[in-house]
């Protein structure tokens, strides 16, 4: 069975002492600039994504990591930029790109993004493959975007092209109707509350772009206090679902982890405020060779922070990962 013992090697710093601080520290104050030049490209549907890159010198390599970023992150995120920084060290460069909405100018269909929307990545990765060359593609998401590099390499496989030889994802919400009310419990939904905040900006903001489009009124928003009336409001209408749980349960990342062909590694934390029980297993993707699954005791939800550095346990793993396979 594709799964570690639970890693006893790691441990945060001592002040670190629980998986709140863990979470929030790094995501408030941990900062790794990378030099990124930004790229914007045109989509089919009239919109736009903007790719922002970090090439190991002034020629592109012939290697690249893609990084997917969080629900509400960007690109400039320091979990995105500090694999960045780690693969430029190790001859790779690196592409940040930006969900629909979420590069600092809003796009401008009245779309957005969520869990399960595989087109966006598939675009981007094929995009960069195609124009640019690249022979060796890593790709790695952290939370949604972890659901996103799953589907990207289970959802129709056949699709994936050969280029790309190893996936990343990292505190992921396998079972996203599950994880979804685990920031309903006490002591958690202070991070549901700055979710709703801030996709609550962007439906203001979409509502005077689009003043006549119903799927992005902003009208009543106050009183939408969870997930749940986001996602029956929002996204179920936006994105053709039936309503919140039809979403929760079609966007799933975990029962696309079977038809995985390429060498996967997904790290999670137990103590991760963000995932139920159910995303700490591999589900029917138990017998795939392809997919490992480590558990970590702490780490919190995208922490990983290492005593004295500024690197992150999971970056030094996932180049451990790559070296393991010969990538």
């Amino acid at each position: 069975m594709p799964i570690l013992p639970t890693n006893n090697e790691y441990r945060p710093p001592k002040w670190q002492f629980n998986a709140h601080i863990q979470t929030i520290y790094p995501s408030l104050f941990r900062k790794i600039p990378v030099n990124y030049q930004r790229e914007r490209v045109e989509l089919a549907d009239g919109d736009f994504l903007d790719l922002d890159w970090s090439f190991v010198n002034n020629t592109r390599a012939k290697k690249l990591l893609i990084v997917t970023h969080g629900l509400e992150g960007d690109s400039t995120r320091h979990y995105v930029t500090g694999m960045i920084k780690v693969f430029n060290d190790n001859g790779y460069d690196g592409l940040g790109w930006n969900c629909r909405s979420c590069s600092g100018e809003m796009n401008r269909l009245p779309r957005f993004y969520h869990h399960g929307d595989v087109d966006d990545i598939r675009f981007v990765v094929n995009y960069a493959i195609n124009t640019y060359a690249y022979e060796e593609v890593v790709v790695i998401g952290f939370s949604m975007g972890g659901s996103m590099t799953i589907r990207l390499l289970g959802q129709n496989p056949e699709l994936l092209p050969s280029q790309v030889k190893m996936g990343v994802a990292v505190s992921v919400p396998l079972d996203l109707h599950t994880s979804v009310y685990e920031l309903y419990k006490p002591g958690r939904r202070f991070y549901m509350k700055r979710f709703i905040n801030k996709l609550g900006k962007k439906i203001k903001e979409k509502s005077t772009q689009h003043p006549n489009n119903k799927l992005v009124s902003y009208e009543g928003y106050k009183q939408i206090k969870n997930f749940e009336e986001f996602d029956n409001r929002y996204t179920a209408q936006m994105f053709g679902f039936k309503n919140a749980h039809d979403f929760y349960q079609k966007a799933a990342a975990k029962p696309f982890l079977k038809n995985i062909q390429v060498p996967t590694l997904i790290i999670q934390a137990i103590n991760d405020p963000f995932l139920s029980t159910e995303c700490l297993d591999l589900g029917e993707a138990g017998d795939n060779p392809n997919v490992l699954l480590q558990l970590l005791k702490m780490g919190g939800h995208v922490g990983f922070m290492m005593p004295n550095s500024n690197e992150t346990w999971v970056e030094r793993r996932v180049i451990e990962f790559i070296n393991e396979h010969k990538i």
